[in-house]
């Protein structure tokens, strides 16, 4: 019994090794290195590719998302009450207040045309907050970077170098297609 069974492991192991020595013969281990080096790179680049995530979001008529909602693709990097809620307008500033002599800027992909504009976001200064309702108040930060770059944070009191300090709302006004995107 004992002679039967190391028989039969020296045979298994025989035809492991004549299996793993053809494989040896076939493919090398730079072959196989790259194969596991292009699945590793490829597995981290997997979460990079671009994905569509209006799914689920207000269409209005004409296709485009609705402005009157914190989701409007133009607002991606809006922070504050929306000045078309407190007397204003997208772009304008209400009656009363002006546009921050400052502001920040985000780059947003417009999902009709998938096109990535350069949005300019404007706090209001100069007129008692306005008591916007709550959905009127957006707290969007993509493309957000920390506040040593500060022309890209939206978290600034962007009326700092206005003569009124206090600030309203916001404005978020299109200034035309990013170069390079």
């Amino acid at each position: 019994m004992k002679n039967l069974l190391t028989m039969l492991v020296k045979r298994m192991d025989q035809g492991m090794e004549r299996g793993i020595r053809r494989a040896a013969k076939i493919h090398g281990r730079r072959s196989f290195l790259a194969r596991l080096g292009a699945v590793v790179v490829g597995g981290t680049l997997l979460p990079m590719l671009p994905f569509d995530r209006t799914f689920g979001a207000d269409v209005g008529v004409a296709g485009e998302l609705d402005a009157k909602n914190c989701e409007y693709w133009a607002y991606c990097s809006l922070n504050g009450g929306r000045c078309d809620a407190c007397g204003g307008t997208t772009s304008q500033c209400p009656p009363g207040s002006q546009p921050s002599v400052v502001a920040w800027v985000g780059t947003c992909v417009n999902p009709t045309d998938r096109k990535a504009y350069l949005v300019a976001y404007n706090d209001c200064c100069g007129k008692v907050e306005c008591e916007a309702p709550e959905d009127a108040v957006c707290s969007r930060h993509e493309g957000e970077r920390p506040g040593y770059r500060l022309g890209s944070n939206n978290d600034a009191n962007w009326c700092m170098a206005n003569t009124n300090l206090s600030v309203s709302c916001s404005t978020a006004v299109i200034i035309g297609l990013a170069e390079g995107r």
